[in-house]
């Protein structure tokens, strides 16, 4: 157990971003829904700060609308904002993967976000998934040796895409086997299929998505 280290997740503000984005484009929060700092930072376990720094992320991606009080009020997601917020993700994630093939990036911290993942699902344990597929994902953007490519998924991550009929188990699963095939390229040096794979991927997860927008 001595080898084992933890897996590498996003800075506080891309979490709390993550988290509410995540809601919005789920429908858990409802368009026209008041956030409040003191409320979001409570529910989610942080400061205040990470929560208004994640608004004001929020504010540029257009999907809620600060208030002079410290709130925000929740604008919604439609179908086409969507499709658009996931084809930004494919190309720029894409382009992660050629830039991780062409440097001939350390995959090390990749190959360990797949491994402990893969442990837990042949452990029947899904439910920590979530935390290994934002550690895949950002180790992909950190290996791309690309600091603004970095920022810019840093601040577009919105976790599981899981669609209506979704559990996690099964959504792990699937996404598990997408994120082997990433890897097997990444190790194969293979820019173009590892890019093909990563927008493949992102994409069925817009599939899965559009399933909330029926």
């Amino acid at each position: 157990m001595n080898g084992l280290k933890p897996i590498v997740l996003l800075p506080a503000r891309e979490r709390v971003a993550s988290e509410l984005r995540k809601a919005i484009l789920s429908k858990q929060i409802a368009a026209g829904e008041v956030l409040t700092l003191e409320s979001v930072a409570e529910q989610l376990g942080v400061s205040a700060t990470p929560v208004r720094e994640a608004f004001q992320i929020l504010a540029r991606d257009g999907l809620i609308r600060l208030k002079t009080n410290k709130g925000a009020v929740v604008l919604g997601m439609t179908r086409e904002r969507l499709r658009e917020h996931y084809q930004v993700r494919a190309a720029l994630e894409s382009e992660a993967c050629a830039l991780c093939c062409e440097r001939e990036a350390d995959l090390s911290g990749i190959a360990h976000s797949v491994q402990s993942a893969r442990s837990a699902l042949e452990a029947d344990n899904s439910a920590r998934y979530g935390d290994f597929n934002q550690s895949f994902h950002y180790e992909i953007w950190k290996a791309s040796g690309n600091e603004k490519l970095k920022s810019m998924l840093s601040e577009l991550w919105n976790g599981l895409s899981m669609g209506v009929e979704s559990t996690v188990s099964a959504y792990a699963q699937g996404s598990q086997r997408e994120h082997e095939e990433i890897l097997t390229a990444l190790q194969a040096r293979d820019a173009e299929q590892s890019r093909d794979a990563m927008r493949r991927h992102i994409l069925r997860s817009l599939e899965d998505m559009l399933t909330r927008y029926e």
